[in-house]
């Protein structure tokens, strides 16, 4: 059974302080530390649950006046999940492409403002990157060979503006497609995830 934007609904009503503005991305066959590595990150002391990340994420923004973000991570199955509240690293082009060798990258991101990226990298190749409000804008090397799964996931393609956004959600879901690997609240809330900083410039 195909998952669609209606199964993260959830998202945004449990998780306000993040849903906001994130990054979410998927690197295949990467550990954590080796992530790190090719971000150029700093570790930090490991922190539980979302909550705490957040808040941890906001204060480091103030030491360090925006010049490195922290950035969380947890491996689930063959995948580390990276989160970045208000980051974009993981869309930011110039830096997930060079991390994505001999990998593959998936990506999302949505900021204050609700622009957003979706961005599916294989070994430093864009794939698919858009902005899920506007899906029917794509670039890369394959634009078009998600097309049945956006439908299905549930992203707008036709001109009609629709009633109610799901983009955000949708994002979600298409990345569980992509990836296998779906998101949960209990993920979000149990996991002791491995931190670091890494410079946004």
């Amino acid at each position: 059974m195909t998952t669609t934007a209606a199964d993260y609904a959830w998202f945004e009503n449990d998780f306000p302080d993040i849903a906001d503005a994130y990054c979410f991305t998927l690197a295949h066959d990467l550990s954590p530390t080796e992530l790190m590595s090719r971000l150029d990150g700093r570790p930090k002391a490991p922190l539980h649950g979302m909550a705490a990340v957040v808040d941890a994420t906001f204060d480091q923004y103030e030491l360090e006046k925006g010049d490195h973000q922290l950035v969380a991570m947890t491996t689930v199955g063959d995948w580390t999940l990276l989160i970045e509240p208000n980051g974009y690293l993981g869309v930011t082009e110039d830096r997930a492409l060079p991390a994505s060798a001999g990998a593959c990258w998936v990506s999302r991101f949505v900021n204050v403002n609700g622009l957003g990226t979706f961005l599916w990298a294989e070994n430093q190749v864009l794939r698919l990157c858009f902005d899920p409000m506007y899906p029917g804008e794509r670039w890369g090397t394959t634009p078009d060979e998600l097309l049945e799964a956006m439908q299905q996931t549930g992203f707008h393609l036709e001109e009609e503006v629709p009633e109610t956004d799901l983009s955000s959600p949708a994002a979600f879901a298409l990345a569980e497609h992509l990836t296998g690997i779906a998101i949960t609240p209990t993920l979000l809330q149990d996991t002791l995830f491995t931190c670091a900083t890494v410079r946004t410039r």
